[in-house]
């Protein structure tokens, strides 16, 4: 039954959105479905595969915290210790008040960033943008840090680190919750605390013992023929291939970028989800205890933040240490479980985990807008609609 109706709908969604798309259900190692839909170039007319690499964006936040909490097992930090007891920059921190007549006013933070508030996108960092004035400094600050040639060939994550904390933060610690660089900064802690650059640490403590063969930051020259295009979507349907945006990644792949750097394929991203579906294990790795996965997928905040500006397109949904978490399926219209987690990438990649039914859903396509609105409910329903 899974497989006719996910079928139906994935051809749906090829119909009316990206070239080609990629979906693996997997439910305690076994794998429900498997499904390579569409191409993934539609020049080249190349079919949508089992090896193909997709930018995967923000869906490398969760392995970020993961990492993360890999350290905080081995006791090398507090969810509670302040962030400037690791990285000094980030002592006595400003929070933007205004500004008049080209003079920025600012007052002293009220309190440390705390590692939580990395975790759970409440630092007061924000992503580069034109709404807010920090936001318009912050990506100042990130073309600076991408065009800087005096570091080269490893991450840049500390120099990012320390220009960021030069900045007033949009925000006091803990009182709201925006998306933003807090998982970047997070991958400059993991630098700090192992001793080794972000890249490695992830290779050695997640990508080679769970086999993900086909993940990294920068994709090896003998692999691209395997990347999938980006493509736009205008509104009359029409696909343009969008090379923008790879341009703009390749310099800045030292980045290492903790939350939008990854590339993988649908294959070593399932293995991923399913470790953290199946109480932390792959085959005899353990990769996070199962105590570790519940303080991962549980709600950490409080209804007054989930009331902020960004939230509704989670409805339903709470804010683990980095993932979304089902906290009310009456609200979110979802017939998943309590507790179902995960998180989606810009070009439309999107991973669920269902600790509680050993379940994982990953789901690979390349397009902007992302539909993400309309495909990702719709996987989720189709999936449980089908469990029994």
């Amino acid at each position: 039954m899974l497989t006719r109706r996910m079928d139906h709908l994935l051809e749906h969604f090829i119909e009316n959105g990206p070239p080609g798309a990629a979906l693996k259900v997997v439910q305690n190692g076994k794998i429900l479905y498997e499904g390579f839909h569409g191409v993934a170039d539609i020049e080249a007319k190349e079919p949508i595969k089992q090896d193909t690499i997709y930018r995967i964006y923000s869906m490398s936040k969760i392995i970020t915290c993961v990492a993360a909490l890999k350290l905080l097992e081995e006791g090398k930090f507090l969810l509670s210790d302040p962030l400037e007891d690791y990285l000094h920059e980030f002592r006595n921190m400003e929070v933007i008040k205004g500004k008049d007549d080209q003079k920025i006013h600012t007052v002293k933070a009220k309190r440390s960033i705390r590692i939580k508030d990395l975790f759970t996108m409440t630092s007061g960092l924000v992503y580069g943008g034109d709404n807010t004035e920090v936001e318009r400094m912050t990506r100042q600050i990130m073309i600076k840090v991408r065009d800087d040639e005096s570091i080269d060939n490893h991450s840049k994550l500390r120099l990012l680190s320390k220009q960021l904390a030069t900045l007033p933060l949009e925000f006091e610690p803990a009182s709201e919750w925006k998306y933003g660089l807090s998982h970047d900064v997070l991958g400059a802690l993991i630098e700090v605390i192992s001793g080794k650059s972000f890249g490695t640490y992830l290779k050695d403590e997640i990508f080679d013992p769970l086999q993900m063969n086909d993940t990294f930051f920068k994709v090896p020259e003998d692999k691209k023929s395997r990347l999938a295009s980006l493509y736009d979507r205008d509104e009359a349907g029409n696909l343009k291939r969008n090379t923008i945006l790879d341009s703009a990644a390749e310099p800045i792949a030292v980045f290492e970028s903790g939350g939008a750097g990854l590339h993988s394929t649908l294959d070593d991203y399932s293995k991923f989800a399913q470790a953290l579906a199946n109480g932390g294990k792959y085959k005899k790795y353990q990769l996070l205890s199962p105590h570790t996965i519940s303080l991962l997928s549980t709600n950490h905040l409080t209804p007054a933040l989930l009331n902020s500006e960004g939230w509704d397109a989670e409805t339903g949904y709470g804010y683990g240490l980095g993932v979304r978490v089902m906290i009310d399926k009456a609200k979110g219209g979802s017939n998943s479980s309590i507790g179902e987690f995960g998180w989606s990438g810009l070009a439309g990649t999107y991973v669920s985990i269902d600790p509680l039914h050993q379940l994982s859903v990953v789901y690979m396509q390349q397009m902007l807008p992302n539909f993400e609105a309309y495909h990702q409910p719709r996987i989720r329903n189709v999936v449980y609609g089908s469990l029994y």
